[in-house]
Parts: C-alpha cells; sequence; structure tokens
C-alpha cells in the first residue's frame, strides 16, 4: 500500500514545479527565504495567510474526491 502525500507535500511539489526560484517566489509573498527553506525541508511548517498567497500566486486549489463505499461480504 502506499503513503499518500500529505497537503504539504503537494504544496512542496507545486512550488518545485512552479518554473519559479524560492526566492523569486519569496518575493512576490513577501516571506522571508529562511521560513521558505525550512517549510521546503520539513521542519516547520507555514501560516494560513501565507499559504493563502502562496495559493493566489501558484493558481492552486484544492479538489475532493468521493470516496467509494467498500461493499461488506
Amino acid at each position: 500500500m502506499t503513503a499518500r502525500r500529505t497537503l504539504t507535500d503537494e504544496i512542496r511539489a507545486a512550488i518545485d514545479a512552479s518554473g519559479s526560484s524560492r526566492y523569486a517566489i519569496c518575493r512576490k509573498i513577501d516571506l522571508d527565504p529562511a521560513v521558505m527553506s525550512r517549510f521546503m525541508s520539513g521542519q516547520r511548517g507555514l501560516s494560513l495567510d501565507t499559504l493563502d498567497k502562496l495559493a493566489r500566486l501558484l493558481d492552486l486549489h484544492i479538489a475532493t474526491r468521493k470516496r467509494s463505499r467498500k461493499v461488506k461480504p
């Protein structure tokens, strides 16, 4: 069974896949590059305000999937 990726894993992947440097992203959202570095290394989290700014900048959206029901034997 494969472990499911966390939301923070998805955000880190989106940052890396954005085509912009982490430094450029930090400048655009007024974030200290050291904070970004700690987030990307898994040492710290980000505030909801910062996550909102990242979502707007990177055009991120959360999508939900309907879970399939398991049939009881």
